[in-house]
């Protein structure tokens, strides 16, 4: 699954007649139970009580779009190793009709459920024991279609013909498979399944497995039923049906591919399809297991969501269609690198995850942060000149912005409830594990690597496995110590400082003491009793680094050379590195000339090391004017994000400091601005022309004069001309103009959105509505967005851009009308919305709210909150400071 990261940039229904309640799917029949043999085992991990072990499910769906239910019925074949007085399995907001289980021979005997709500199971109990023995499990069922992502849901939105439109699509990660039909939904009970669905005629309906057949089934309706799928997980099932075309192509694998998406889209899906039909031959040859499918397609489905951005069915990838189409008029270049990116991530799943799926959600790492891992590899091999493996520092910073905190976990966690499995799908699980990751295919090397990763592919697939499966697997290759420091990073939270105590040059060589402490934002100066096995990459001198283990918190190392020392050289390494004053003002004067990896690197370490208060903002901060202007687009990019950063943390003082930030910011930055121009160039790379999106944002942002008159000229002439604003700035153009928007220029906006007629551009303009600086704009977005105007899925977007300048109003609007906003949420998000509503907030009255708002919600429920206030009290704490020595630097400038 990819998340939705925090700073991400962002029908007439059709009628079928009744047929959901006619059950007119008849379920293809499982296997006829043979004679008792040995049972498999138990899974190990899980909540379900031991009673039965799916091997085959047979699943028929007829949905009723227009009632917004659908109908089924279920057949799957069971052990039950054991006599046992019931079966239990998953279940959620369905309603079971009859049910029976059909012993060897074909006799049948009714079952009477019963449900556990708060459990979401369902218990078929046959009135006297159930032997040992195979089973089929039968019977029929209801459910509903949300309108949200999450089981079977529906997403409404205007087709390309003008028409309103509905598409019926499946959301299943981490457990709502049990809304779709009864199942063993645990990720270790895997099974194969048999899907049949009823849709209209004219309608293209999808699955992971490609069409078996398609026969008549009356009143304008066809039952498609689909191949059988290899052994596979519950959450891995995936349906969708719609108005939809389908864009394919033949891999060199012998794969087909495919884009799905809705009808109209024609040459939008054509960047995507050719992404995708790279990814399978080069994981293939990575992973040294070819994808076991015949064909893997990617549904582009319409709307968005509050907790991810596509899913990985097994198959049949899921990706809004915001993050999968290429539509020149309003997709930027940060958003065409993300179709990669995102594609790259859910492609690497259908190894790390589908054939191999971790036993337990404790494991979840595992999936998603070698996923995040793998993204950034194979985004490196197709488009090096992106720069992606520069990108990776930013996301050890995404990680170790919550792994800084007292409220952290780590990589490895315990999960037990729905809402915990939820909560583990955060910069911890993707960010920290990619970056530790990294940092052990560097120590192991890149061959050794691929080697274990190719051992456990092969050991594992179509199975479940444990983290230390994976390590042992790359000791076994050749990485001889490995398991000690992957244990050290992935089982203890927390980040490892590693200071420079004392250093000395002589005789063309530099000795180093380095120490080893805990690098915190909320519990500076305490004394911490975490150790790491830290392996270190240092460089001196701009010389070959220098390979080394810390073992016991110390370690003192004699390199060849003299000169500028980086101790975290190629930024592998998960720790932050505090050099002396003398080393970081030397650093600062080297900068230009070192590795533009290690000037990113750098800058965002002694910025973080400086807000964090373990030196001055001083050195980091003429680290960061350091920066060549002329030199990487994607360090320029981190650079100019920071000042933005730094800004921010003067809230609504306007005072001379801000100023003076902002100032100093459009002087070192708006000649790169004026060096690319306002408007693209043919040919250019993707990193300048991301950066020009980048420049234009935020010097819009910090009021640049020429900036922000170029956004109300071109936002002006939307009057004569629709297509003004057309290209890959429009978002910045019209981000610039929302946040400074008079009423008037708000109306504006409002009638664009409603008259927009592409799905992703009138939910992005809904959006910019609620991103204004005016607290009573801010008011009337969250107005609008209890109102059907926006669509289902993007009035919880509104909400969330109001929290970005006025978070206080937005959590309040929250409070007065939390079943209704909760509502616009999807299900997985709904635990972590309100920390998103906090991310900005820098109140003590927030903290006073956020604290009662915390006893009213359940304690599995209650880390996200935590979280918000623990970022909020250390904004409290230490944005004065911050502010204050800003300002002081400044003027000295």
């Amino acid at each position: 699954m990819m998340m939705i990261s925090f700073s991400k940039h962002s029908l007439a229904a059709l009628a079928l007649a009744g047929s959901a309640l006619a059950l007119a799917v008849s379920v293809p029949a499982c296997a006829a139970p043979a004679a008792p043999v040995a049972a498999p085992a138990f899974p190990v991990d899980g909540t379900l009580p031991h009673t039965a072990i799916p091997s085959h499910y047979a699943i028929g769906i007829v949905p009723d779009p227009k009632a917004m239910t659908f109908a089924g019925t279920f057949a799957i074949d069971i052990d039950v190793p054991q006599a046992t007085d019931a079966i239990t399995l998953n279940a959620a907001m369905l309603k079971i009709g009859e049910a029976k289980l059909v012993a060897t021979g074909g006799k049948a005997t009714a079952l009477k459920v019963t449900f556990d709500d708060k459990q979401e199971t369902a218990s078929f109990a046959a009135g006297k024991t159930i032997a040992a023995g195979h089973y089929r499990l039968e019977g029929t069922y209801t459910g509903h279609i949300d309108t949200q992502a999450s089981g079977l849901f529906a997403l409404d939105y205007t087709g390309n013909d003008g028409k309103p439109t509905r598409a019926l699509f499946t959301q299943f990660e981490p457990s709502y498979a049990r809304q779709f039909a009864p199942m063993f939904d645990e990720p270790s009970y895997k099974a194969t399944f048999d899907l049949s669905v009823v849709v209209p005629e004219a309608q293209l309906a999808v699955s992971n497995m490609p069409v078996a057949s398609e026969a008549p089934a009356g009143k304008g309706l066809k039952k498609v039923t689909f191949r059988t799928t290899p052994k596979m997980a519950s959450y891995l099932l995936f349906f969708g049906a719609g108005d939809f075309e389908r864009m394919s192509k033949m891999t060199s694998a012998g794969v087909e591919v495919g884009i799905v998406s809705p009808k109209g889209s024609g040459e939008q899906a054509r960047f995507a399809l050719n992404e995708l039909a790279g990814l399978v031959p080069y994981y293939n040859d990575y992973f040294g297991q070819n994808y076991p499918l015949p064909k893997l397609d990617n549904i582009a489905g319409p709307g968005q969501s509050q907790f991810f951005s596509a899913m990985e069915n097994w198959g049949a990838v899921f990706t809004f269609q915001r993050d999968l189409l290429e539509d020149p008029k309003t997709t930027s270049p940060q958003s065409r690198q993300f179709i990669e990116v995102a594609q790259a991530h859910e492609i690497a799943h259908q190894w790390f995850g589908d054939l191999v799926t971790m036993a337990w959600w404790d494991d979840l790492w595992l999936n998603e942060g070698f996923a995040s891992w793998m993204e950034t590899k194979a985004t490196d091999h197709f488009h090096p000149d992106w720069f992606a493996l520069i990108g990776r520092v930013g996301g050890r910073e995404a990680a170790m912005g919550l792994d800084a905190f007292r409220t952290t976990h780590p990589i490895i966690q315990k999960v037990r409830t729905v809402d915990e499995a939820n909560q583990a799908f955060d910069a911890i699980t993707y960010q920290k594990g990619e970056a530790v990751l990294a940092m052990l295919e560097a120590y192991a090397g890149e061959t050794t690597w691929r080697d274990g990763i190719r051992a456990y592919m092969a050991a594992h697939k179509f199975g479940n496995s444990h983290t230390t499966d994976l390590w042992n697997a790359v000791e076994a290759a050749g990485a001889k110590g490995l398991s000690t420091i992957a244990d050290d990073f992935t089982k203890q939270p927390g980040i490892p400082l590693v200071r420079v105590a004392a250093a000395q040059c002589a005789g063309g060589k530099t000795t180093l003491s380095l120490v080893q402490d805990e690098f915190t934002r909320d519990r500076v100066g305490e004394p911490s009793t975490r150790r790491w096995h830290v392996p270190l990459l240092v460089a001196v001198g701009g010389g070959a680094p220098t390979r080394s283990i810390m073992a016991d918190g110390k370690t003192t190392l004699t390199i060849e050379g003299c000169g500028p020392v980086v101790i975290n050289a190629g930024q592998l390494g998960y720790y932050r590195s505090l050099y002396t004053p003398t080393q970081l003002k030397d650093l600062a004067g080297a900068l230009p000339r070192l590795a533009p990896i290690d000037q990113r690197g750098l800058v965002a370490d002694q910025l973080e090391l400086a807000q964090a208060g373990y030196q001055p903002m001083a050195g980091a901060l003429a680290l960061l004017a350091a920066v060549p202007g002329k030199g990487n687009p994607e360090v320029a990019n981190e650079a100019i994000r920071r000042f933005s950063g730094l800004y921010d943390r003067f809230g609504d003082n306007a005072g001379a400091g801000k100023a003076a930030l902002a100032a100093r910011a459009i002087a070192l930055w708006k000649p790169r601005l004026d060096a690319l121009g306002f408007d693209p160039k043919a040919g250019e790379a993707l990193p300048d022309a991301d950066l020009r999106s980048t420049l234009v944002a935020v010097l819009g942002k910090l009021g640049e004069p020429g900036v922000v008159a170029e956004a109300r000229r071109r936002f002006a002439a939307l009057d004569t001309d629709p297509a003004a604003l057309d290209g890959p700035l429009k978002q910045d153009w019209l981000g610039i103009v929302s946040r400074n928007a008079t009423p008037a220029e708000w109306d504006k906006l409002e009638r664009l959105a409603e008259a927009a007629t592409s799905t992703v551009d009138r939910s992005d303009l809904f959006v910019r509505l609620g991103a204004v600086k005016d607290p009573a704009l801010a008011n009337k977005a969250l107005a609008l967005a209890l109102t059907d105007k926006p669509g289902k899925t993007t009035s919880a977007a509104i909400i969330t851009a109001v929290a970005r300048e006025h978070s206080e109003q937005a959590f309040d609007f929250f409070l007065a009308h939390r079943d209704a906003v909760l509502d616009l949420v999807d299900a997985s998000g709904r635990t972590t919305y309100v920390e998103r509503l906090a991310s900005t907030a820098n109140t003590q009255a927030m903290v006073d709210k956020l604290t009662a708002y915390e006893k009213t919600i359940e304690p599995g429920a209650q880390k996200p909150v935590e979280r918000a206030l623990a970022r909020i009290r250390n904004r409290l704490a230490t944005d004065p400071r911050i502010t204050s020595e800003t300002t002081a630097w400044l003027a000295g400038q």
